[in-house]
């Protein structure tokens, strides 16, 4: 029972994985703390199931498709909305997000009120046991793609010049403003990213769970959970602290009780504010009065 509750836990781990990557990435480029993130992860998803279900488009069309318009809606909030208040205080960006992830949700509720619907598995194949654990072919594809986007992320930042760039326009934005980078253009690209990872977070657990105008909260809260417990900010501690909380869920839920899994992450944010507010890989920055 042990293995297979944290085999569990990782598939879902590295989904929270994903959805705490995009935010953290956000993050660090801009300083803004998207609360619309979780509506990125929901038409990711509801995107995909409008492409198969009204116009009968195969995933591998699908998908490319709708990471591509993600992309350009990410941008287009950045441009349209986030822009115009780059100069407004922290709170005002950070309300924006709330305005538009309520925005979207009642745009999915207006045509789909609360009907919920399921997507079928990326892959189709008898699930495979090994040992004592059982694997589905979706939590194979999850936990491979998953890892292959962080590691990919990783690299990118690490060993390419463009990468390099884009940390050094992050931790200096006027000194990069000061060596020509285009900074307006380098925000919109991240907020575009950011909504690519969210997307293809929704849609891979799609199958695995069920699509509704209201599944991007249920995922957001365990994204900042993930990211607290791993370092605001820390991009390492996003995809720990996302793989932690699918684990702590799923063996809270076996061994403790069933009720305990959709309180899990507000357990987790408690906890490390008062023990560790920094989070396992974040600096402690004390505040001075």
């Amino acid at each position: 029972m042990l293995a297979q509750l944290i085999v569990s836990g990782l598939a879902v781990g590295c989904v929270y994985a994903l959805v705490a990557l995009g935010m953290t990435v956000l993050y660090r480029a801009t300083t803004v703390v998207n609360f619309g993130h979780g509506e990125f992860f929901m038409l990711g998803a509801f995107t995909v199931y409008l492409a198969r279900e009204h116009f009968a488009w195969p995933y591998f069309a699908a998908i490319p498709a709708a990471c591509l318009l993600l992309f350009l809606i990410g941008m287009a909030i950045e441009r349209g909305l986030m822009r115009p208040l780059q100069h407004a205080p922290h709170i005002s960006l950070a309300m924006m997000t709330v305005a538009f992830s309520f925005l979207f949700r009642g745009i999915a509720r207006f045509f789909y009120g609360r009907d919920i619907t399921q997507l079928p598995p990326l892959i189709q194949g008898p699930p495979i046991a090994i040992g004592g654990v059982v694997l589905f072919p979706q939590d194979i594809l999850v936990i491979g793609v998953s890892l292959a986007v962080v590691a990919g992320f990783f690299l990118f930042f690490q060993n390419t010049q463009t990468g390099k760039i884009i940390q050094a326009a992050s931790q200096n934005p006027k000194g990069a403003a000061l060596v020509g980078i285009n900074l307006p253009f380098f925000h919109a690209l991240m907020w575009g990213t950011a909504a690519i990872i969210g997307a293809l977070a929704g849609i891979l657990i799609a199958p695995m769970t069920l699509v509704y105008p209201d599944m991007g909260g249920h995922v957001l809260i365990r994204a900042f959970a993930a990211m607290t417990l791993g370092g605001f900010g820390s991009l390492p501690g996003a995809v720990i602290g996302g793989l932690m909380l699918g684990l702590c869920e799923n063996l809270m839920g076996g061994y403790i009780s069933s009720a305990l899994v959709e309180i899990a992450a507000y357990l987790i944010i408690i906890v490390v504010l008062i023990v560790r507010p920094q989070g396992l890989f974040g600096a402690w920055k004390p505040s001075h009065v």
